[in-house]
């Protein structure tokens, strides 16, 4: 399946573009489920000033979205209509030790490698972030947290770019953090974080990281194909228990896999479609609400259509008169 080709369309209307555009760009090799379908537009800027730039120039009715590490994320196997943007490159990933034990670190950073950053500076409190896979982006946007630590327990402040091309600083305050959650404005694109940690000793604390590694890979399928935790806990309950309650654990649709390692993670097992896993977890979803009254909410994010939609597919250039050199 392809969507209309818009990419000459913003080329036109943004000519001093220096980010990297793509039309029916592949997604499933940048998640870590592996599936899903093409993007309309993969665009990925060379800087903040360049997605700042880019974001201006492009129309209001062209739908536009953030990943990450693919890792908390399933793409449809229909792609995504209009434009995702992925973050790379030393201008989002580089990550700097500051005075007064505060680390800032791009969004396309990974959470592990911030925490060993840290770790090896000297800096405590964000070991945490070693048993949080994906990128700092993704824990700004879910308040993403692991082994007794969050996001909002070292945040001072967020940078991204909003998307009218403006680029805006968030306090921790007002991010907005709740459990897996922040009400920071959903169009906001991340690009940096700094974190308030504090003087640590880096034998203490690389300790510390190697104890978060051993309790994953001893309690959770991370050598499989997976999106990490797909459910968030119930107040006051674990996810995996009602789960495995309702009789889940190993359940199977198509190729997808509640893990039996641990049954809060689906996995795929070589060859599964988006709609293999996203049936899988809607079959668990119901199963707990039959078996314990509780329904789950997703922590994983699903984007784009499904296979086959039949909702209509237009070019969004279109729709807003878009279309030579005239902005989009």
């Amino acid at each position: 399946m392809s969507f209309p080709d818009i990419v000459a369309d913003i080329k036109a209307s943004a000519p001093d573009l220096r980010g990297r555009l793509a039309a029916n760009a592949p997604l499933a090799e940048a998640t870590w489920f592996r599936v899903g379908g093409p993007a309309q537009v993969l665009f990925s800027p060379a800087d903040v000033d360049d997605l700042a730039y880019f974001l201006s120039a492009l129309s209001p009715a062209v739908p536009v979205i953030g990943i990450g590490l693919g890792s908390n994320v399933i793409v449809r196997d229909g792609g995504v209509e209009g434009v995702v943007i992925r973050l790379g490159g030393r201008a989002f990933n580089t990550i700097e030790i500051l005075d007064g034990s505060r680390v800032s670190a791009g969004a396309a950073a990974p959470d592990a490698f911030v925490a060993r950053a840290a770790a090896v500076a000297g800096v405590d409190g964000l070991a945490f972030l070693r048993g949080v896979p994906g990128s700092i982006g993704g824990a700004l946007r879910m308040n993403a947290g692991a082994h007794g630590g969050e996001t909002v327990d070292v945040l001072i402040e967020a940078e991204g770019v909003d998307r009218s091309g403006k680029k805006r600083v968030f306090t921790n305050g007002e991010m907005g953090f709740s459990y897996r959650r922040s009400s920071a404005p959903e169009d906001v694109i991340f690009t940096r974080a700094l974190f308030q940690g504090k003087e640590g000793d880096p034998e203490a604390i690389t300790a510390e990281m190697e104890r978060i590694t051993t309790a994953r890979e001893a309690s959770q399928p991370i050598r499989e194909k997976t999106g990490g935790s797909t459910f968030k806990n119930p107040p006051g309950m674990k996810a995996w228990q009602l789960i495995d309650k309702a009789g889940c654990r190993g359940l199977v649709v198509g190729d997808a896999q509640v893990s039996p390692m641990h049954c809060n993670f689906l996995i795929n097992r070589g060859v599964a479609t988006a709609a293999d896993i996203e049936t899988l977890g809607e079959e668990v979803r119901r199963r707990v609400r039959e078996t314990s009254g509780v329904t789950l909410e997703w922590e994983i994010k699903r984007i784009g259509r499904p296979a086959g939609s039949t909702g209509p597919l237009r070019s969004a250039l279109a729709h807003s008169g878009g279309g030579g050199a005239r902005p989009l």
